[in-house]
């Protein structure tokens, strides 16, 4: 595994850096003839960047050759706003008109969280290509990535996508994308801002920690870059 770690003023500046590289990744990628499969995170910092891509979007690649999928979902009404899918939408993929996005089955498809995990994990074995050509991921105060957080089984489980329940933020229940999964990538990109999370990236980074106690370090992909704030880099 390598891993990097780019420290950038602020929050503006973190989105304009990493929607630049996302483009000039996903454009070389297509001349590769490689598939494209990209899982989208939520967040404020995620939200900022989407807003970037999309800004940029008229120099962009081969939307229709782009898949794009989340790596977590709250389980709630399809039309909510606390889905990261309204907000990506919102943001970027209704700007870009992005063809080939799929979403986690909300509770309105189905009736529990499970169900919801159950069909997700089917549709990546049918609809994925095996392997994320990027992963996109915040990280909590408490050292969550997903919604895989501090001491929860759901870092233990092997399936494709769990069921979350007693979330520590709302809402509750939820659908994440498990440590398999997540790492099924060539490259991770963490997206951290803010002071409140550099406690976090200290552990994440530390010679020492564990998994259980902070999460964002079962993350183990091949290429792990950070993108992080000054504040967040502040420890």
């Amino acid at each position: 595994m390598t891993r990097d770690v780019v420290v950038l003023p602020d929050p503006d500046a973190v989105a304009a850096e990493v929607a630049e590289r996302f483009l000039d990744r996903i454009r070389a990628a297509q001349d590769r003839d490689e598939a494209v499969d990209v899982a989208l995170t939520g967040g404020t910092v995620a939200r900022l960047v989407h807003r970037r891509i999309a800004e940029l979007a008229d120099d962009g690649p081969d939307w229709d050759r782009v898949t794009f999928w989340f790596g977590d979902e709250r389980f709630v009404a399809a039309s909510s706003t606390d889905r990261n899918a309204c907000q990506a939408r919102e943001d970027l993929l209704d700007p870009i008109a992005a063809p080939h996005v799929h979403e986690v089955p909300s509770s309105d498809d189905v009736d529990t969280a499970e169900e919801a995990a159950s069909a997700y994990s089917a549709l990546l074995r049918s609809a994925g290509s095996g392997e994320f050509d990027l992963v996109m991921l915040g990280m909590g105060p408490d050292g969550h990535v997903a919604s895989l957080f501090p001491g929860f089984p759901e870092l233990r489980v092997d399936e494709i996508a769990v069921a979350v329940h007693d979330s520590p933020k709302p809402p509750p229940d939820r659908v994440s994308l498990s440590f398999g999964a997540l790492n099924r990538a060539r490259a991770v990109w963490f997206l951290v801002t803010g002071s409140e999370k550099a406690e976090a990236v200290q552990r994440a980074w530390a010679f020492e920690g564990t998994v259980e106690e902070t999460p964002a370090r079962g993350i183990s992909g091949p290429s792990v870059t950070w993108f992080v704030d000054e504040a967040a880099a502040g420890r």
